[in-house]
């Protein structure tokens, strides 16, 4: 028997957090996050990671667990969430899947089985220094002449991914794309049904992510972003989204309204590339959350023949 389990997900800023929580609220469910840097200690405010309030006395896992000078991987977080899934439903509840890390649901939902592979740390270092000198749209476009289909899905600040693509290739012969897709061959545990929250109005979500920023700030990002710098933290954590498009004004490299602007314009691609990710996945049930009254109602609408109230 599959076991049971409920997905949110959709752009940043989308409404994901407040929908998982009034789901678990009625079906008796907890959330498992599946946001790759909300897993880091004190990436509070960039990261919007949800209050006590906002969490609605729901118990949300896989949050606040990791100190942001651990690297972690896509492995590890399966093999987490899935021990989070069957606690969960040891205790006759409902996991409530909820992030917009893509790879990490996708990865999860379809059971992609991870085989070690041979680290080469000379070849990384020797990545690493090049991407440092020469920038992530040149290693980009190296990966791409090789492994297309992993390299139009990263974008070139996503230093980790595009280093470790190129040494896989270079150490293996095979591409990290040939991988996961020769990964896919056990089925899938999950009774799955997910829901994805988008915007028939682009521009609504562009507002809700200007808002947030404009929050974020209000709540002290710009502290946190000055802490976060003060520490020597990973390489991982380092490509969160909101303290590197603020270093330039600590620097005194950019004014604070430039910095501010191009933090909300990286959010918002950002944004887009989830959404060009999650449409890709067809088991996706839609809302269109500027087109309906209430979303969590639509919501009931597509679970209420799958779970009953617990």
């Amino acid at each position: 028997m599959k076991k049971p389990l409920i997905a949110v997900v959709g752009a940043t800023a989308s409404g994901k957090t407040a929908l998982a929580v009034k789901i678990a609220q009625k079906y008796n469910g907890e959330v498992v996050s599946a946001d790759s840097m909300q897993i880091y200690k004190g990436m509070d405010i960039a990261t919007a990671k949800p209050d006590i309030n906002e969490m609605g006395g729901i118990p949300h896992h896989l949050i606040d667990f990791l100190e942001p000078t651990e690297s972690f991987s896509v492995s590890q977080y399966v093999e987490l969430a899935n021990k989070a899934i069957d606690d969960i439903l040891s205790r006759n509840k409902i996991p409530v899947l909820c992030g917009g890390t893509g790879l990490y649901i996708r990865s999860l939902v379809e059971n992609i089985q991870f085989t070690e592979q041979p680290v080469n740390e000379s070849l990384r270092e020797e990545l690493q220094s090049r991407y440092k000198n020469e920038g992530g749209e040149v290693l980009l476009k190296e990966l791409a002449e090789f492994d297309p289909e992993t390299a139009k899905n990263l974008h070139p600040s996503n230093s980790k991914r595009i280093i470790r693509a190129i040494e896989i290739y270079r150490t293996t012969g095979i591409t990290m794309f040939q991988q996961i897709e020769n990964s896919r061959n056990v089925p899938s545990p999950f009774d799955l049904t997910a829901i994805g929250i988008t915007y028939h109005n682009r521009q609504i979500l562009y507002d809700r992510i200007n808002k947030r920023v404009d929050i974020m700030l209000e709540n002290g990002l710009l502290d946190e972003t000055r802490e976060f710098y003060n520490n020597n933290f990973g390489q991982t954590a380092v490509g969160a989204i909101g303290y590197k498009e603020l270093k330039p004004y600590l620097d005194g490299e950019m004014t604070l309204e430039q910095a501010v602007e191009h933090l909300k314009q990286e959010t918002r691609r950002y944004a887009k590339r989830q959404m060009t990710w999650f449409r890709k996945d067809s088991y996706i049930n839609w809302i269109f959350a500027d087109k309906c009254r209430d979303v969590f109602e639509e919501a009931e609408k597509i679970l209420s023949c799958r779970f009953t109230n617990g």
